[in-house]
């Protein structure tokens, strides 16, 4: 155990990346639990705020990646000082992800539905993590030997093949796909290949005066989110503690209503 844990953690140095994935889901599920005791109205945490603002996790969780980003590149690859850096960079990277949507849409909309895309991103940035921890390399390169890797013009055509097919993916309105593909080769092809989402930038753009590929791009994409928008929500309401009744906030921690403009 401990010759595989060298061979394949130590020795490639992705003892920092283990570090930063496990203090980045960690700092996630327990600002999840904080929050939704918050929300419960149970045990000693209370909301933070400061002359009567607010103060959101992301606050600290920004000045924890400035600390361990500026720690990481001043320290170099040597020594504890990465393994510290990359510590304090995952937990504040997971304080800023749970409030993706927060920044996304300016708004508190933490616990509405906007909210669900902050569980998105961080469920995808963790997959996308483990999967370079396991051996995949971004741009989707990993497959090649030892010789093609010195061949820079292969190279350079592997990383920008690549890179279009995941850019067509996300013009198609499929992120998952881009991000995803980035990683694993073939991924973003497919999603480049077939049909874009109603709405995408593709859509609007090519399929303006094709009546029939509208259709059918509508007819799929409701066909897919009919089968997976039920358990995904599901899987994010058991992440995220989303529920359909929520508790009120007391009325020391609920939040500041301003009138409406005259």
């Amino acid at each position: 155990m401990g010759d595989w844990w060298y061979r394949n953690v130590v020795e490639p140095g992705k003892l920092p990346l283990l570090l930063a994935l496990l203090s980045f889901v960690g700092s996630f599920l327990v600002t999840r639990t904080v929050t939704r005791l918050i929300r419960a109205g149970k045990g000693p945490f209370r909301n933070i705020r400061s002359g009567g603002v607010h103060v959101h996790h992301v606050v600290p969780g920004i000045f924890l990646m400035l600390v361990g980003g500026f720690w990481a590149v001043a320290t170099g690859r040597h020594g504890a000082g990465p393994l510290y850096a990359a510590v304090i960079f995952g937990t504040g990277a997971g304080l800023v992800l749970d409030e993706f949507a927060l920044i996304l849409h300016l708004d508190d909309v933490y616990w509405t539905e906007q909210g669900r895309k902050s569980v998105e991103v961080v469920m995808l940035t963790a997959a996308l993590v483990v999967l370079v921890l396991t051996g995949f390399t971004p741009f989707g390169v990993n497959d090649l030997t030892t010789v093609e890797r010195q061949n820079r013009a292969l190279l350079a055509l592997n990383i920008g093949v690549n890179c279009a097919f995941a850019l067509i993916a996300l013009f198609k309105g499929k992120l998952r796909m881009a991000l995803i593909g980035m990683v694993i080769p073939f991924v973003a092809l497919i999603g480049a290949v077939r049909l874009a989402r109603p709405g995408s930038a593709w859509a609007r753009r090519f399929y303006r005066n094709r009546h029939r590929a509208r259709a059918r791009a509508g007819l799929r994409a409701f066909h897919h989110d009919r089968r997976w928008a039920r358990p995904r929500r599901r899987f994010q309401d058991w992440i995220g503690g989303f529920s359909p009744d929520p508790k009120p906030l007391p009325e020391a921690d609920a939040p500041e209503r301003r009138p409406p403009p005259r």
